[in-house]
Formats: structure tokens, C-alpha cells, sequence
């Protein structure tokens, strides 16, 4: 039996449902807004705003 847990969007508030499952650095998508979300603590989970991926000009 799968547990989940919610915690609030970093963004809008809005309550995202995360699973015992998920891993480190695991993106979530907000069903408020939209934001991709980043997993970046376990135990307790936390959750902040995935990075912007960046353009790489082969530098």
C-alpha cells in the first residue's frame, strides 16, 4: 500500500501530493500553478522550485 503525504507549493500554496516513493532531486508538477517542483530533502521531504534549465552555447 502506497502512503501519501501533501505539503504546500512553494509557489501558490496550493497542497502537493507526494508519494513514500518518490526519490531525491524527483520532479513534482503543481496542479495549481503549474511549477515543476524539485525534491531536494527526504525525511522530511522538501520540496522548492525546480531550476530553470538553461541553454548550454558549448561553453
Amino acid at each position: 500500500m502506497t502512503k501519501t503525504t501533501a505539503q504546500a507549493c512553494p509557489e501558490c500554496e496550493e497542497q502537493v501530493r507526494i508519494g513514500d516513493s518518490v526519490r531525491l532531486n524527483e520532479i513534482l508538477e503543481c496542479v495549481g500553478c503549474r511549477s515543476e517542483l524539485e525534491i531536494v530533502a527526504l525525511n522530511p521531504t522538501v520540496l522548492a522550485l525546480a531550476p530553470e534549465v538553461e541553454e548550454d552555447w558549448g561553453e
